[in-house]
């Protein structure tokens, strides 16, 4: 199968570059492939051909998000819609990815798919107007919302935590937002598992959005103290955490409280589930320690 991924450099892109041996996939992004023009993006497909895309790049700087609407919304509510409708004119179907920032947090539970929603900045609401131009679309679509994700690649809490850690003894963390830390690498297997279905049955659960994140709920606290544990065994720079209330960190765009995603029907249907975190973990911090810090690296055991 070929499979057109949009974006060279985001965090699942680059997971999936190291996967689907059985499928040929071809990576597209500036300046061949920019989202804020939609030209580029019909000229792409039609150049490509593909059997499936997906859509993984977008505008991801939740904050400045806020002070760029227009450029935004171009990239993550409007470029969806101009890929899904270029994928229908060559009968090719789209999986395009999500986020939890679609929610307010308002829920003392994870969220399913059929939950309302309701987002809280810029970054949510034009991913929201994204998934809803790909449903629109006429092509056959696969939406996967996905969450705090992390990976060895661009910029991500993981990768912030472990440079905090080289300069502090202590790392304040906030410890009143909840979700379910999802490592690309698992997301890149998501994206995959559903290609696998539709190789076999291209109707497969399609036209349909689906919650897929990590196995394990955390705080971000929780989080930064799952990434030093596992750090700290691998030979990586580690510190004390200490829990803070949202109020102590304030940010431009609002955060959801509870951005906990229920996986249940991703799951049943396409039979794949994310790893727990310790060991997600241990898959995204092994290369980044043996690159930065091998220094530090234990020693291998006798024998």
């Amino acid at each position: 199968m070929k499979i057109l991924v949009t974006g060279r450099k985001g965090q699942v892109a680059r997971s999936l570059a190291g996967r689907g041996a059985t499928h040929e996939l071809i990576f597209a992004g500036r300046p061949e492939l920019d989202l804020a023009e939609p030209a580029s993006i019909e000229r792409t497909v039609a150049a490509v051909a593909p059997d499936l895309i997906v859509s993984a790049a977008a505008y991801t700087a939740v904050d400045k998000a806020e002070d760029e609407p227009e450029l935004v919304m171009k990239v993550n509510g409007e470029a969806p819609g101009v890929l899904a409708r270029a994928a229908a004119r060559i009968g090719a179907p789209v999986i395009h990815l999500s986020t939890d920032y679609v929610f307010d947090g308002s829920l003392d539970r994870p969220w399913r798919e059929d939950d309302p929603v309701a987002p809280l900045g810029v970054y949510g609401a034009t991913k929201l107007a994204g998934e809803e131009a790909v449903a629109a679309s006429g092509a056959r679509f696969a939406i996967l919302r996905t969450a705090w994700v992390y990976s060895p690649f661009g910029q991500n809490f993981v990768k912030t935590m472990l440079r905090l850690a080289e300069s502090r003894p202590t790392v304040s963390v906030v410890s009143d937002q909840m979700g379910c830390p999802t490592s690309a690498f698992d997301i890149a297997e998501a994206v995959l598992a559903i290609a696998a279905a539709w190789q076999t049955d291209p109707q497969s659960g399609v036209d349909a959005i689906y919650h897929f994140a990590g196995v394990d709920e955390a705080s971000w606290a929780d989080f930064a103290k799952a990434i030093f544990a596992e750090s700290a065994r691998l030979g990586g720079p580690t510190a004390e955490v200490t829990g803070i209330p949202t109020s102590a960190y304030p940010t431009q765009a609002r955060r959801p409280a509870n951005s906990r995603l229920d996986s249940t029907k991703f799951t049943q249907l396409f039979g794949y589930r994310a790893k727990p975190l310790a060991a997600a973990l241990q898959e995204v911090l092994r290369p980044l320690i043996a690159e930065r810090y091998s220094d530090r690296a234990p020693p291998a055991a006798a024998g």
